[in-house]
């Protein structure tokens, strides 16, 4: 994906949430006021400090501090081994489950993107919608993969403990590796083998972190991204993503998302075709944001550099932040 909670229809979120015994914000009106009748948003108060604490350990991993006050827990589908076009799919290029956690008024707001195969998706939808949370979008990124893969957008907002429980339940009607998870190593320093990371940040004008035998490039959008009058922080989700992974004989395979206006879905289309790189997909992640935000996937396996700058022409037809600021991305989602 937020990515990266924000993404709440008007009828069905709200639904949801009170058949679960969650006030929504129609009910609640504004944030819950402070002292002197001031929404408690304003006036600095937040979530248990031990918020953090409490979603590792229900979730059973621990997450990482990202910019803006989110933190997010990745969990990367390990356990399945996804091949496609003859490339073996690292977890961390395209099958990377996330939950972001931010915190709004005396509440967290969550948001996340869960990699299921096909015959997940039904048991997981059941178990987020009795918790309470909200499925906003449910699709393909890749095609052609075997096994399938589909992509489970979520949203929620509540309490540490209750959002963190619903979610490990419906993460338990998949095979999503849960437990015994290290906090994720400081990414930037890996070399990856047969791949040339500098040309390739070269070629695409922008700097990106390896880690797990993938070179990712975030690129946030430059202007403010709100969603109920509320910013939505870029690490919930909203950069463009861009993955680079080895494939062999010299080539490198790509993947990732590009986050557009409806001007700029068409543009990014054309510059991505034009330089021989498939789009798979294009969907909404979110459902009340604004400005509303179109979500381009593609795949390409290729020379590098050649993919990176068919990759950059697309990135100049987008209102993207300048190369020196790329806070927070999806990871593989």
């Amino acid at each position: 994906m937020p990515h990266r909670t924000f993404r709440r229809s008007a009828l069905t979120g709200l639904a949801l949430l009170a058949a679960a015994g969650a006030p929504t914000f129609a009910q609640q009106g504004t944030a819950p006021a402070g002292p002197g009748g001031a929404p408690a948003q304003q006036q600095g108060l937040a979530p248990n400090a031990d918020w953090h604490r409490t979603v590792a350990s229900v979730l059973g991993r621990p997450g990482a501090e990202q910019p803006g006050g989110v933190y997010r827990v990745s969990l990367p589908r390990t356990d399945l081994k996804v091949a496609l076009d003859g490339v073996e799919i690292r977890p961390g290029f395209a099958l990377g489950s996330w939950l972001a956690f931010h915190p709004h008024g005396q509440e967290l707001m969550v948001m996340g993107d869960l990699v299921l195969l096909e015959s997940e998706v039904a048991p997981v939808m059941r178990r987020l919608a009795a918790g309470g949370l909200e499925v906003t979008a449910l699709h393909n990124h890749l095609l052609r993969a075997q096994p399938a893969t589909m992509y489970m957008h979520v949203a929620g907002h509540g309490d540490a403990a209750r959002l963190a429980t619903a979610l490990r339940a419906a993460l338990q009607e998949s095979a999503t590796p849960l437990g015994g998870g290290a906090a994720p190593a400081a990414a930037g320093a890996e070399r990856i083998d047969g791949l040339d990371t500098a040309a390739v940040a070269r070629a695409l004008g922008r700097e990106g972190r390896a880690a797990g035998g993938v070179y990712n490039v975030s690129v946030p959008r430059a202007e403010r991204v709100t969603e109920h009058g509320a910013e939505v922080p870029a690490a919930m989700g909203l950069p463009t993503v861009i993955n680079f992974q080895a494939a062999g004989n010299g080539k490198a395979a790509t993947t990732g998302d590009f986050v557009l206006t409806a001007g700029e879905v068409a543009p990014v289309q054309r510059a991505l075709i034009e330089n021989g790189i498939e789009v798979t997909a294009l969907h909404n992640h979110m459902l009340g944001e604004e400005p509303r935000l179109f979500f381009m996937h593609f795949w390409a396996v290729d020379d590098a550099e050649k993919l990176a700058r068919g990759l950059r022409a697309a990135l100049e037809r987008t209102n993207s932040r300048r190369a020196e600021a790329a806070p927070g991305g999806r990871g593989g989602g």
